[in-house]
C-alpha cells in the first residue's frame, strides 16, 4: 500500500499543478467571468484526474502483488 500512497500523493501534487495553470489560462483569456466557471473546472480536472489515478494504481498493485496470476480461467481446458 506504500507504493499507491506514494502514487496518489505524486499525483495528487501533478493535479494541482494541472488545475492551477488551467485556472491560470482561464483567468488570462477571459477575465473574472463567474466564480463557478473556475470551480466548476477545478473540480472536474481534478476530480477526472484523481479518480483515474486511483484506479490505474490499484491495476497496479493488484499486479504488482500477484493477485492477477490467482485467477483460474475456466476455459483454459476446453479444446479450441
Amino acid at each position: 500500500w506504500g507504493r499507491y500512497k506514494r502514487i496518489l500523493r505524486g499525483m495528487g501534487w501533478v493535479t494541482a499543478l494541472v488545475v492551477a495553470i488551467t485556472l491560470g489560462f482561464l483567468f488570462r483569456e477571459y477575465g473574472l467571468v463567474s466564480i463557478n466557471l473556475y470551480i466548476a473546472t477545478a473540480l472536474g480536472i481534478a476530480g477526472t484526474m484523481m479518480l483515474t489515478t486511483a484506479l490505474m494504481g490499484l491495476v497496479f498493485l493488484s499486479s504488482g502483488t500477484g493477485h492477477d496470476h490467482a485467477v483460474v480461467d475456466p476455459l483454459a481446458d476446453e479444446d479450441k
